[in-house]
């Protein structure tokens, strides 16, 4: 076993220190990344400040230059990431994917397998050729039209969209930031000294969705819950049914004369005022400047005792045996109204609330309800932090509810017409990403060279305005990734990844090299499942390196099992973004990762395992 050396204990308890911020994302994951960052940084100098004090015979040394600890900035793991989410924006924004929603919709109809199908069948090659988590942010509003369209539950179709975009991104390097990363860092000299090819791991790839579609259809369907129940009406979906009512303002009202903002900040009540009805016209937001009169009837989202609180208080009476539902709610408008808004990855909103966001003013939006999981929250939403996945019922003028689905901060979950796609664009959007994947594939160009040109060219023709590439990026993503790749420079400089491959084979001394490369795939998976699946690849591909060198195997094969076990965290919300961006859709409960997810990750430890032994060897 290689010495525990000051160094290998200050990058192991970096590690820990990190994965359990990842874990319990006491901070953003990106802002953890850069304290490991930091850290890492800071390691040498304050060391060295310690042997100057007298406390330390000689300075730590886990990176080899500051110039290595930020060099992830300049990886071209990053880089590339970034080209990415631009490339996928560009198509994204030519509306190509809603015209395919609108034809599987007529396809599918009310027909819950043939719904589950399409979902599977569509998002698994797309998400070959564009970023995954992007695929499922561009897809959940199509697939939660088909459950509503076809009296189908979300809940049965969203796990499976997240679980397909998974085990799609592993068709092609570009599927996922994870493949992307593991390229970069065996393509290092003292790693494998070149990256992954386009197409190198494809047959894998196509293997892995065959079981993984027929798992979904079949055993996976059957073990996936129905947490929200078929339902037309979204006022019935969030169970509003005790939360919203009507009320009318009296003769003798003390809030006669005053603006409906005046009095909503000086009544100290957990209380919305969603519509406003005066004699044959119906407003809703802005209320805001609204002078109230007597006779007003306004729709309002609170609970029964404050209700009655404020009904004797602010002379209002109960409009009886009125029931305010989302064709009530929608008349003002005679259109699109009420829907839900979903919290994406990258939101600026995260760790927000709905005050510190000002999201009623900057909006013109009243949230009815919050959905995280399965539980829904319908009273004293303001200052709850937002969390991604989090799924808020909205009530907005169609002109608000066109600019929350233009707003890269929101995911509307439902077709919303839109009328700045740029169809006209459609077949120069897609030669474009078919021509970064071509020219990288026959290698006439580096992957990273390849998705900056097709970046370019996605402005350059149009299919994107220059201020949209900034909204493009998941900034958040970009950061972790520079943040986590020093960590697996300062593994290796330090002897501490050559240290947990020791103590790998050590523990699996009896064991066959084949038996060791299922080891590497499950510890990876349980890990992933539990922080971010980029931090487990930098610290388990330098282990999975040495432990192949030791026991003279397959360096190639070990690497690709710790990449594909990155790739697929099926057993938790919190392990991939994906599993968590449908986690309030779904109405989902963490138990459902588990039971759903369990068997499809054993099988798929499994299958990864001898289908590398049978194709690259072992």
């Amino acid at each position: 076993m290689a010495p525990i050396t000051p160094a290998v204990a200050v990058v192991f308890a970096i590690i820990v220190a990190a994965l359990v911020l990842f874990a319990t994302e006491a901070v953003p994951v990106d802002i953890t990344a850069l304290g490991v960052m930091v850290a890492l940084l800071l390691v040498e100098p304050v060391s060295g400040a310690f042997v100057r004090a007298g406390l330390l015979d000689s300075a730590v040394v886990v990176l080899d230059s500051p110039e290595q600890g930020v060099s992830g900035f300049a990886s071209t793991a990053t880089i590339t990431v970034l080209a990415m989410f631009i490339l996928s924006d560009g198509v994204q924004r030519t509306g190509i994917v809603q015209l395919l929603g609108q034809k599987i919709a007529a396809y599918t109809r009310d027909d819950e397998g043939r719904q589950l199908g399409a979902t599977i069948g569509v998002v698994g090659p797309i998400s070959g050729f564009i970023n995954n988590t992007a695929a499922v942010a561009i897809l959940l509003p199509m697939v939660t039209d088909l459950a509503h369209e076809g009296n189908t539950s979300p809940s049965k179709l969203l796990i499976p969209l997240s679980y397909a975009s998974m085990f799609g991104g592993t068709l092609t390097l570009i599927g996922t930031s994870t493949n992307i990363l593991a390229s970069d860092i065996v393509a290092r000299p003292e790693f494998l000294g070149r990256g992954f090819g386009m197409f190198e791991f494809t047959a894998l790839g196509v293997l892995l969705s065959v079981v993984g579609t027929v798992y979904l259809l079949t055993v996976g369907r059957w073990l996936t819950p129905e947490r929200i129940k078929p339902a037309g009406d979204l006022t019935e979906e969030f169970e509003m049914g005790d939360y919203l009512t009507e009320v009318v303002v009296r003769e003798d009202s003390p809030l006669v004369g005053r603006t409906v903002r005046t009095t909503m900040r000086e009544l100290d009540y957990d209380v919305d005022l969603v519509q406003l009805v005066r004699g044959e016209r119906v407003f809703i937001e802005p209320l805001g400047p609204k002078t109230i009169r007597a006779g007003d009837v306004f729709a309002v989202r609170t609970d029964r005792d404050t209700l009655l609180e404020i009904s004797d208080a602010e002379g209002l009476d109960l409009l009886p045996e009125v029931e305010v539902d989302e064709s009530e709610l929608e008349t003002a408008a005679e259109a699109q109204t009420l829907v839900e808004v979903v919290i994406p990855p990258g939101s600026a909103l995260l760790g927000e609330t709905l005050v510190s966001a000002g999201f009623r003013q900057r909006y013109d939006a009243t949230v009815l309800a919050l959905r995280r999981g399965g539980d829904v929250v319908r009273k004293r939403m303001d200052h709850v932090p937002l969390r991604i996945g989090d799924t808020l019922l909205v009530q907005a003028t169609p002109d608000s509810v066109e600019r929350l689905d233009r707003n890269r901060d929101f995911t509307v979950a439902g077709e919303v017409e839109r009328r700045t796609f740029r169809r006209s664009k459609i077949p120069v959007a897609l030669g474009i990403v078919a021509g970064v994947v071509g020219v990288a594939a026959l290698d006439l160009l580096p992957i990273m060279v390849a998705a900056l040109a097709g970046a370019l060219g996605m402005v350059v023709s149009g299919c994107l305005k220059p201020g949209e590439v900034y909204d493009a990026v998941q900034w958040d993503v970009i950061v972790l990734l520079a943040g986590v790749i020093p960590l697996g420079l300062a593994m290796e400089n330090s002897g501490a990844a050559a240290l947990v491959a020791d103590a790998v084979v050590a523990s699996a001394a009896a064991l066959p090299a084949i038996a060791v490369l299922g080891l590497l795939y499950v510890v990876t998976a349980l890990l992933t499942n539990v922080v971010s699946n980029n931090a487990s690849v930098v610290l388990m591909v330098p282990v999975a390196f040495e432990a192949a060198t030791r026991l003279g195997a397959n360096a190639f094969s070990f690497v690709l099992a710790v990449t594909f076990a990155a790739s697929t965290a099926f057993m938790t919300p919190v392990g991939y973004q994906t599993n968590l961006f449908v986690y309030g859709p779904g109405g989902y409960r963490f138990t459902d990762y588990v039971r759903v997810g369990g068997p499809l990750q054993l099988l798929f430890a499994i299958t990864t395992t001898l289908g590398i032994a049978a194709i690259w060897g072992v």
